[in-house]
């Protein structure tokens, strides 16, 4: 049992940090192990000109435990720099980081080469998109990184509890779609034929950090979508393609979007105001970001598919 959750602002920009926390606070009982949240702001510069910001995790649960912080993030640095990733600032605590920098090269041949490095692991890659995530509560998260701060146009956030695999932050959700930029989810199910699907993402070349099945998801959308799969086609075959009980969430810089099991073993509900359309697995996330008892929610029918996107004009977000 896990809590999932998500939020489109209709308008410019909102407290989307604050705005996931709370809810991710109200379904906390789902997942009392780890919090985590994919954050997408306006991307600083051109996002085609190639800046890219990285949020690395730098022990892993496999690194020296005698190296020191600053060695790791400085092995990560020159495995970065050699591979063309200009860096312009970084900066972190502990085992967490963020560098900026410019990049114009191949982002999965870069995170694979930073792969190599031991205990060392890129949480996220993107031109808008931050992920913070580590072991605690959504009180705890935000304590270490002041993720409420965040202002942003979408997110998505998640509550874990581990059941088929350990806690530590690199099992933590969201899950980036490793070797891919600003695509993220969020997962609270099982994916019943995740090794088959691990299989056939591998032998087209893809690596995986963990043995979390939500982890082939990110992978899994990701391809569709660069090889020319919208995500609401994407969303809606990966009903078909993916067997078991399953909500999720996906979210890229365009919006959000979350696709439900034929079964509709794991609940979710929607709630939509003239400012935001914001998603999560219980009513009781929703009061608390609205802030009343009495709100009007939707719950998705089993087996179907939706995304929201950001582009639309102010006051409005479409839905497919």
């Amino acid at each position: 049992m896990c809590g999932i959750a998500g939020i489109v602002y209709k308008e410019a920009a909102g407290d989307v940090g604050r705005a996931l926390l709370r809810m991710l606070g109200g379904c906390q009982h789902r997942g009392p192990d780890s919090t985590g949240l994919a954050l997408y702001g306006d991307a600083e510069g051109d996002a085609e000109g190639g800046t890219l910001r990285l949020r690395l995790f730098l022990d892993a649960d496999l690194g020296r435990r005698s190296e020191t912080w600053p060695g790791r993030l400085a092995a990560a640095a020159d495995v970065l720099t050699s591979h063309g990733f200009d860096i312009r600032s970084q900066s972190g605590r502990d085992d967490f980081a963020r560098i900026d920098g410019m990049f114009h090269g191949d982002i999965q041949r870069l995170s694979y080469a930073v792969e190599e490095l031991e205990g060392v692991e890129i949480f996220s890659a993107g031109h808008e998109l931050e992920i913070l995530k580590d072991e605690g509560t959504a009180d705890d998260l935000d304590a270490r990184f002041g993720a409420s701060t965040f202002r942003g146009r979408h997110g998505i956030g998640h509550v874990r509890l581990a059941t088929e695999s350990d806690v530590n932050p690199s099992t933590a959700h969201p899950f980036w779609a490793y070797g891919f930029t600003d695509i993220a989810i969020v997962h609270n199910g099982q994916i019943t034929n995740y090794f088959k699907m691990k299989r056939l993402l591998e032998q087209r070349g893809y690596r995986f950090r963990t043995e979390n099945d939500s982890e082939v998801i990110a992978v899994y959308l990701a391809d569709k979508m660069q090889r020319g799969v919208p995500m609401d086609e994407a969303l809606e075959q990966s009903l078909t393609e993916l067997d078991g009980t399953f909500s999720f969430l996906v979210s890229t810089p365009e919006g959000i979007g979350y696709a439900k099991d034929p079964i509709g073993a794991k609940p979710m509900v929607v709630c939509e105001t003239s400012d935001y359309v914001a998603v999560a697995s219980e009513e009781v996330s929703l009061q608390r970001l609205v802030g009343s008892s009495r709100i009007e929610t939707q719950e998705p029918y089993p087996g179907t598919s939706r995304t929201w996107s950001r582009s639309m004009p102010a006051g409005s977000v479409s839905a497919r």
